[in-house]
């Protein structure tokens, strides 16, 4: 299933992509919202499948909405740090021996095609498209990749917008520089974990002002999805409803030779994940 959220920001509603993909369906007959407790519920979800299947699920009519995080109330955001080989390479970094962890507030999530503002005083703000991983079941010391990947309730695209002299040269912790406002667009769905029978096999890729600058794969990633699930657990509580960032491939603005091609307000960045949908934004002053 394809689950989302529309609306205006704080008042999103819960919705469906039909099969088909051209029509949306609205949810709220059925839940309140997409969140970590939904997606602990099986047997909610088993009636959101059959409602989708009898075709009984009525159809959002009118202008298209605006589509807001296709995930409501958010615990935590722990990213993962250089955990592709292509991307550590062109950095010149060497590659981890263990999964980098940092972290993102949860209220620097916007909706896939909301405006990201540019912090004040930045120069090197740039793009990170990621596969954003949503947890499904608590996990807490988890023994293996296998049950990591048994504790994901499905995926999202995700956008780390990234300060970097913030992160690299300012002291102290890469937090400063990934958790300005607007800086992690999501979704615009949720897919389930059984539409992504590989979550190592997809393709991901980023535009700015229509020229590629990010086509990668996430089977270039240095710790697969299982994996940084099972380890992550090892040092935190993963809670439905939680998101892991699972790092980005080559192409960032980081990486490019001088002078590299920071963004700037009036940019626009478009990003995607096959399967997983399309995110648009509009770069604008703070």
């Amino acid at each position: 299933m394809k689950l989302l959220r529309v609306g205006t920001a704080g008042a999103e509603r819960p919705a469906l992509l039909d099969q088909d993909g051209t029509s949306l369906r609205d949810l709220s007959g059925l839940v309140t919202d997409i969140d970590g407790a939904l997606l602990a519920d099986d047997t909610a979800l088993d009636r959101i499948r059959a409602a989708a299947a009898s075709g009984e699920l009525p159809v959002l009519d009118g202008p298209a909405p605006r589509v807001g995080p296709p995930l409501a109330r958010i615990g935590k955001i722990v990213c993962i740090g250089l955990n592709y080989h292509d991307h550590a390479a062109e950095t010149g970094a060497e590659i981890p021996a263990e999964p980098i962890i940092f972290f993102k507030a949860p209220d620097t999530v916007v909706g896939p095609d909301d405006t990201v503002l540019v912090p004040r005083g930045s120069v090197k703000t740039d793009w990170e498209v990621e596969l954003a991983v949503v947890i499904g079941r608590t996990a807490r010391y988890l023994d293996s990749a296998e049950e990591g990947l048994a504790h994901v309730a499905g995926y999202a695209v995700s956008h780390d917008v990234s300060e970097r002299e913030f992160q690299i040269e300012r002291g102290g912790t890469w937090d400063k520089g990934k958790n300005c406002e607007t800086f992690n667009p999501l979704g615009p769905w949720l897919v389930t974990a059984d539409e992504v029978p590989d979550p190592q096999a997809l393709a991901l890729r980023l535009h700015v002002n229509g020229e590629l600058k990010q086509d990668g794969t996430t089977a270039e990633q240095i710790f697969g999805v299982g994996e940084v699930v099972r380890y992550v657990s090892q040092f935190m509580t993963l809670y439905p409803g939680d998101v892991i960032n699972t790092g980005t491939p080559a192409g960032v603005a980081l990486g490019k030779p001088e002078p590299k091609p920071y963004l700037r307000a009036g940019d626009v960045v478009e990003l995607e994940i096959a399967g997983l949908g399309r995110q648009r934004q509009e770069f604008k002053d703070a």
